[in-house]
Formats: structure tokens, C-alpha cells, sequence
């Protein structure tokens, strides 16, 4: 692995890189904690972050507020060890010896709620997978999230 042997780094690249890497990110960070580096970046960076997407996150207990979008730069990608695309096409370069996923995930922006919730609940499903794929132990019982619906 680049960055260390016992700690991947995890980078999460959309369009935007204001809902869905964003929401990948933020629960890779919760349930990962201090075992994986996170990163998500943009192809095309918005100016701000989906306030919906962060509403749903907030629903669940994990706070996305701090973050913005970021831009999709070479070096952050050939630093990273897995890189999880997410509708960005071929704007990601590859590079070899790298683990490339590419999630086809509806984008929220100018969704509603109803729609963003659903968005959440797979991009947690897949992170979870990723997690066990690459071996780490997700958050223990004690440390869990909340359920993934809500009854709103």
C-alpha cells in the first residue's frame, strides 16, 4: 500500500465532490476511524457542499459540514491506493498497481430528501463492503450508527 501497510488510502471522486464522494468519505472516516486515510476530490469541483446530502448525513450522526469540495489532482490519485469513481467517467487517470472501483450511484444534487436517503443507504451499504474487502474492522457495537432509515 502507498501510504503504509496497515493504513490504505481511500480516495472517493465524483463530479462535484459535493454529495455522493462526500458522503462516501464521511462514512469511511466513521467506520473506518483512524485505520484508512480518507480523501475525495472533484473532476469538476462545485462551490460548495449539497446541503441536502449534509442533512441526510446529519440524520445518521455524521457531520459532513467541515468539508468542500475539492479538485481531482494526479498526484492525489497516484498517492491513493484504492480510488472509487463515481460518475466522473474518464476524467480520473490510472495508474498501475492502484485498485479502481466505479460505483454507479444517482447523483443528488436537486434531489429531495426521499431520493438523497436512498443514495445514503447504498453508498454506507458499499463502503461497509469496502471495508471488508480491504480487511478493516468496521466501528464495534458500541460505536455503530444509527439505523440507515428514517421514520421523517
Amino acid at each position: 500500500m502507498t501510504s503504509t501497510e496497515t493504513k490504505p488510502a481511500v480516495l472517493f471522486v465524483c463530479v462535484h465532490n459535493a454529495g455522493r464522494s462526500q458522503m462516501a468519505a464521511g462514512f469511511l472516516h466513521e467506520l473506518g476511524g483512524d485505520r484508512v486515510e480518507v480523501r475525495s476530490a472533484g473532476s469538476q469541483p462545485g462551490t460548495m457542499l449539497n446541503p441536502t446530502a449534509a442533512e441526510a448525513m446529519a440524520e445518521i450522526g455524521i457531520d459532513i459540514t467541515d468539508q468542500h469540495p475539492k479538485i481531482l489532482t494526479t498526484d492525489t490519485v497516484k498517492t491513493s491506493d484504492v480510488v472509487i469513481t463515481m460518475g466522473c467517467g474518464d476524467a480520473c487517470p490510472i495508474f498501475p498497481g492502484k485498485r479502481y472501483e466505479d460505483w454507479e450511484l444517482d447523483d443528488p444534487a436537486g434531489q429531495g430528501i426521499e431520493t438523497v436517503r436512498t443514495i445514503r443507504d447504498d453508498i454506507r451499504a458499499r463502503v461497509e463492503t469496502l471495508l471488508t474487502s480491504l480487511s478493516i474492522a468496521t466501528a464495534s457495537a458500541d460505536d455503530a450508527l444509527p439505523d440507515r432509515t428514517t421514520d421523517d
